[in-house]
């Protein structure tokens, strides 16, 4: 019994060390074998990383050479000035570490033996985006990272109470853009982009935001509205606005109104003569015609009707006359 009991143990023990020792052979292979490395979730591509623009400030370390620690800034040309380099070298829409690579290079081949190098971009003034128009705080706004269209609007604290239904992205084709495996474009070239601010509030529409675009939150725009109504002047449009609308806006309608023949005045496209549209509340009312969308800067008149406005006149005349008669009328 104690014979097959020792037995049992060294073919276990057999078995723990053969395990052992494959293990060891399977990790030395991998210790062997190259290295590959996984970006953890999150980690920015290489198209994210932020790259060197023309107004940048840059600080450059050298490990174990404090002489050589230095800030600079770019040229018009974008490279850079070191000591003991004679040449300058190009920092213009290079990351940080590709420029480091760079340095380092140039220090090993006449100065140092294994050169260690870190760049930093100190003051990344080149990723500059404006926001001007109807925000809180409008301003150039410089952040080094990548950042969306609703963002950089609450940066600018978003639309003020001016604000209309609509804000412009003016792309201007930046400098200091770095447009990597793409084709180049024109500097003097400038896109413009459309939005709905309702869109961009909810995300609907949330661009990628580039270096040196412009973002124009524009006033609401307006139609006018005068004549015969209870408080004439303009009416601010946020959203799409009916003709009713904009006379419900006005305080209504006063009395004697010519309700049939409601006249608005558009501008046509490109002229500076205006358009007569008519319109018949009567029959909008009665749905017997659509209730008409107003565009901006329109202009509704209001028409008093001539025979309504004499009768009303003769009524209020008797009715403020009876009080008179009442009186001389002996009792």
């Amino acid at each position: 019994m104690e014979f097959k009991m020792i037995t049992a143990f060294t073919r276990f023990f057999a078995i723990f060390i053969f395990s052992a020792v494959s293990a060891a052979g399977v990790l030395a292979q991998v210790t062997n074998s190259p290295q590959v490395a996984v970006p953890f979730p999150g980690t920015a591509k290489g198209e994210d990383r932020y790259r060197i623009g023309f107004q940048d400030t840059i600080d450059i370390q050298v490990y174990r050479h404090p002489e050589l620690t230095q800030r600079v800034n770019l040229n018009a040309n974008g490279t850079i000035n070191l000591y003991r380099i004679p040449e300058p070298l190009v920092a213009i829409c290079k990351t940080e570490r590709e420029l480091a690579k760079d340095v380092a290079e140039a220090y090993k081949k006449d100065y140092l033996r294994n050169p260690e190098v870190t760049v930093v971009a100190a003051e990344q003034r080149s990723r500059a985006f404006a926001v001007i128009g109807a925000v809180e705080k409008p301003g150039s706004y410089l952040i080094g990272r990548k950042i969306r269209l609703l963002e950089l609007l609450a940066q600018a604290g978003g639309p003020n109470k001016e604000a209309g239904s609509r804000l412009v992205v003016a792309r201007t084709g930046s400098t200091s853009n770095c447009k990597m495996n793409e084709a180049d474009i024109d500097a003097d070239d400038v896109t413009l982009m459309d939005f709905k601010i309702k869109d961009v509030l909810e995300a609907k529409q949330n661009l990628v935001m580039r270096p040196g675009d412009i973002v124009s939150v524009l006033d609401s725009d307006v139609v006018y509205v005068y004549g015969n109504v209870n408080k004439q002047g303009q009416v601010p449009i946020k959203e799409p606005i009916t003709l009713t609308q904009a006379i419900a806006s006005s305080e209504g309608l006063k009395p004697s109104t010519r309700r049939n023949k409601i006249r608005v005045l558009r501008q046509r496209k490109d002229s500076l003569e205006r358009e007569e549209l008519v319109y018949n509340l009567d029959d909008i009312d009665k749905r017997k015609a659509q209730d008409p969308f107003l565009e901006p800067n329109d202009v509704v008149a209001v028409s008093e009707d001539p025979m309504k406005s004499i009768l009303r006149n003769i009524g209020k005349s008797l009715t403020s006359g009876i009080p008179s008669l009442l009186y001389k009328v002996p009792l």
